[in-house]
């Protein structure tokens, strides 16, 4: 079995993501389950609605899980086994006071050295300042541990100092994580968890539990700037990603790939998730920070929009519906040239909607020309019985020996006219495709 474990108190990240897929993929190769762990045990820091949100999105992906379970509905049973390790005296109960760790920290960064709870603390205060304990686990033991990813790593007894399994009648979160993941085979996720691994597995050892679990924890990735990135980034935000246009596909393609060349050399930029799992291996992926690219995240977009099919984006255009009613041959023409220049669902609606202005929205967009825009709508109007019958050179040919405009003059105009934008599609090409909707465009 295998996890997706998000806590509901932020927007989804794309390193988020990057794990969900990665755990998906590698369940359906194993033939395992797939399931989504709420992580709610932060009660504070919840957000309402969160939760469903993040599976809407995984839903949006096309990672089916097997279920969903919530962390905090196994709370009963984290407070059973934290008073066992205490019965087995693996577990202790801590009374000092925050005021007094504090203190301890400030010696232990004065002279310079890091700072560790020492266990012959845990009752000096007890009966004073605290009323509520809390449990602690006796550590100080060396662990180490395989990363598919990144091979052996080892931490050393003196840096894991006996730490809290227990606050307010509430798991930690490593203490939570550590029994809720005892029936995973693999536990994927980003490198920023791996100093809470070894404390994961001294958990798991204090209770009982095998040690049949793999890990790999990915690496980060950096933004433009070479830098962790962060919420600030806001290519980070899977929702602003989508917000942006991209193909689903493509930011999963992407996250796939990244750090991952020798699977992108297999099966390319284009693939669907199932067709990847046969080649897809953890060994393989760079352990190194991978650098985030924006641009190719979105030619994947592009590559994988332009592979669609005109109907598909019908729905973009249920406002449009009795113009491409009128020549739905057409309106497939002028999507399948829109998507020639646009690399998101997004772009495509502007462009297409651009065309379908009206005479005096596109006069408004017009920065300049304005006089010479009236005066070619003019002549369009009084013969637009013969637009339908002539190709684009005899209209232009027909406009200038009736105005006499010629240069930018002719052009910057006539181009809001067809298009409804400044600059973009070549206006032969254009003319082509929106013939029969030339009487609409003109008279409105």
């Amino acid at each position: 079995m295998l996890r997706f474990a998000p806590s509901p108190t932020g927007d989804m990240h794309i390193g988020n993501l990057r794990a969900a897929i990665f755990n998906y993929i590698m369940a359906r190769k194993l033939k395992q389950k797939f399931i989504i762990r709420i992580e709610d045990t932060d009660i504070e820091r919840n957000i309402e609605g969160k939760d469903k949100e993040i599976l809407a999105l995984l839903q949006t992906f096309g990672l089916a899980f097997d279920s969903v379970i919530y962390q905090s509905d196994n709370f009963p049973l984290h407070r059973d086994l934290a008073l066992k390790l205490i019965k087995e005296k693996k577990a202790f109960y801590c009374y000092c006071s925050k005021e007094f760790l504090e203190e301890q920290r400030e010696h232990a960064k004065a002279r310079k050295i890091a700072f560790r709870y020492k266990d012959e603390w845990a009752e000096l205060e007890k009966g004073t300042k605290t009323t509520s304990p809390i449990i602690r686990l006796y550590a100080n033991q060396a662990v180490s541990f395989i990363d598919s990813i990144k091979g052996k790593i080892a931490f050393q007894a003196n840096e894991i100092d006996s730490f809290v399994i227990m606050r307010n009648d509430i798991p930690t979160y490593n203490f939570a994580c550590s029994i809720d993941d005892k029936e995973m085979s693999y536990i994927i996720r980003g490198e920023d968890h791996i100093s809470n691994t070894p404390k994961q597995i001294l958990i798991k050892h204090a209770l009982g539990f095998g040690d049949n679990v793999h890990y790999a924890h990915l690496p980060i990735i950096l933004n433009e700037e070479h830098k962790k990135m962060s919420k600030r980034d806001q290519a980070s935000s899977v929702q602003w990603l989508l917000a942006q246009g991209l193909e689903a596909k493509a930011i999963a393609n992407y996250l796939i790939l990244l750090g991952n060349t020798k699977l992108e050399q297999q099966i390319g930029e284009l693939f669907s998730l199932e067709s990847c799992i046969e080649y897809f291996c953890l060994e393989k992926i760079a352990s190194n920070p991978a650098q985030f690219d924006y641009k190719k995240m979105a030619q994947i977009s592009r590559d994988i929009l332009r592979q669609k099919k005109p109907n598909t984006f019908y729905s973009l255009f249920t406002h449009l519906e009795a113009q491409r009613m009128e020549s739905p041959q057409n309106f497939d023409a002028l999507i399948t040239l829109c998507l020639g220049e646009v690399g998101t669902q997004k772009a495509l609606k502007e462009h297409i909607d651009s065309i379908f202005l009206s005479i005096t929205q596109k006069r408004e967009l017009l920065s300049s020309f304005h006089d010479e825009f009236d005066t070619i709508v003019a002549l369009l109007r009084k013969h637009s019985d013969k637009l339908a019958t002539w190709d684009y050179a005899t209209c232009k040919d027909f406009i200038v020996a009736q105005s006499g405009l010629k240069g930018k003059a002719l052009f910057k105009p006539l181009r809001m006219i067809l298009s409804g934008q400044e600059h973009g599609i070549e206006l032969d090409k254009l003319y082509c495709v929106i013939q029969p909707y030339m009487d609409y465009l003109l008279r409105s």
